[in-house]
Order: C-alpha cells, then structure tokens, then sequence
C-alpha cells in the first residue's frame, strides 16, 4: 500500500492558525498594543518589510499574510473606497 495522508489539510490549517497567532502575539507585544487596528500604517509597513526579508518558503510567511489581512480588515474605513 502506497503512503498517505487521509486530512493533511487539517494539519495544514492547524500550521497556519499557529503561525498566524504567533505573528500577531509577537507584533502586539513588540508594539506594546492590544489589538491589531491600534497599530499605524509605518508600523504595519515595518513588519511587512521584515517579512519580506525572511525566506519565502517560511511558514511564518502564512502568519503575516493573515496578520496583515486581519490588520487591513480592522483598519478599513468606507471612505478609503471612494
């Protein structure tokens, strides 16, 4: 019988959730805030420039995608549409 894997995707999603919890812990501890929409955009801009130093195969690389995301989200305004 051939290796496999039944659910790996489940697994997957569980790398991700750590990865994106851990980025999100760090950058609230780092920046000393308690939610994402308190950090400013040279700050968020900070972090994706660090994020672009690291290898791009990273893992933690699905951590910023969805921190910066999730920041986006909570900063929005529908004026910035217009």
């Amino acid at each position: 019988m051939a290796f496999e894997w039944g659910r790996i995707h489940k697994w997957e999603e569980n790398i991700e959730r750590d990865a994106t919890d851990a980025v999100r812990d760090y950058v609230l501890e780092f920046y000393g805030v308690e939610e994402l929409a308190e950090i400013t955009e040279e700050q968020i801009d900070e972090v994706m420039a660090f994020r672009e130093e690291i290898n791009e195969y990273s893992p933690m690389q699905w951590g910023f995608s969805n921190v910066y995301n999730e920041w986006e989200n909570e900063t929005w305004t529908p004026e910035e549409e217009e």
